[in-house]
């Protein structure tokens, strides 16, 4: 069996630190957002776990589309 190519660990590894990062950048956005206006108890266990997975939500987006974006680039050499 062959080995996959050596540039899919550090793509691999790219891919998770980017969304980390994303994910933490999207919480500290969120930070500024006034969810009271959107929930009963802004102290609650609930309010601060909607807080984080938004900021999921919003950096793994976020990093998805940067990550689509970076493989699409590299795909555009195929084209001529």
């Amino acid at each position: 069996m062959e080995a996959p190519p050596s540039f899919l660990g550090g793509q691999a590894l790219f891919n998770m630190v980017l969304t980390l990062l994303l994910i933490a950048i999207s919480w500290w956005a969120l930070q500024c957002v006034k969810l009271d206006l959107f929930v009963r108890d802004i102290n609650g266990n609930q309010a601060k776990l909607l807080q984080v997975l938004l900021s999921i939500l919003i950096g793994y987006t976020v990093a998805r589309f940067f990550i689509d974006y970076i493989q699409w680039t590299n795909w555009l050499r195929y084209l001529f």
